[in-house]
């Protein structure tokens, strides 16, 4: 029975922080499109239609994370450390590979994913500018989503959570700066794409620094 309640107490812990990273990923477009906002409707639907492609890349990744969940913590149950850390880095390589092949076609080719929902030019404007700054950085959106992925079936979500608030401070401070500070958008959007990279590097850090494995202090 106590092994069971402590089973549980886990599934909810994990559960719950999971549920905060999902969160954090909504916030960060929902608190940007306010600030893109003050450009108009055709700015908020330009950056709209150009985050779809991002949101396009947590299903694609997560086709590649619910078995890493499994095997990562299949291995670390069995003891075999090294073996759950070669899987986490063979799926992160994989996650950013596909992740920045996608971001060059939307930096190159904007208009081929922005022209299938509309073709006005201001829009069609707004959303290129977001593909262009943004898309370089999708290989790192890739490698940290299937670092946390790994990091769920580590029992291990401190720093994928860490990573997520520290993305979400660098797009909505960095965007409201550049607003203040230059007033183009397209400033704003690089902004965004730093997080993205941040957001990555983090996730890369801690495990690559064996957080994991080290003794939780929460």
């Amino acid at each position: 029975m106590r092994l069971r309640w402590r089973l549980f107490r886990e599934i909810l812990r994990v559960g719950a922080v999971a549920a905060l990273v999902t969160v954090q990923n909504n916030f960060t477009v929902l608190a940007t499109t306010g600030l893109i906002g003050t450009f108009g409707p055709a700015a908020i639907a330009g950056y709209g239609v150009g985050s779809r492609l991002e949101y396009l890349l947590v299903p694609l990744v997560f086709g590649l994370g619910a078995p890493l969940v499994a095997l990562v913590g299949t291995n670390i149950g069995a003891g075999s450390r090294d073996r759950a850390l070669r899987v986490a880095w063979t799926g992160a390589a994989i996650g950013f590979v596909i992740s920045e092949a996608i971001g060059p076609l939307g930096r190159f080719f904007p208009g081929a994913w922005l022209s299938l929902f509309g073709d006005d030019q201001e829009m069609i404007a707004a959303g290129s500018a977001y593909l262009r700054a943004v898309g370089p950085f999708y290989g790192f959106f890739g490698l940290g989503l299937a670092l946390y992925f790994s990091s769920q079936g580590a029992g291990r979500l401190l720093w994928p959570l860490c990573a997520g608030l520290l993305r979400l401070a660098i797009a909505v401070t960095g965007a409201w700066l550049m607003l203040r500070w230059t007033g183009e958008l397209s400033y704003m959007f690089v902004a965004l794409g730093v997080g993205l990279a941040v957001y990555g590097l983090i996730n890369a850090a801690a495990v690559k620094s064996g957080a994991w494995f080290a003794r939780p202090r929460w």
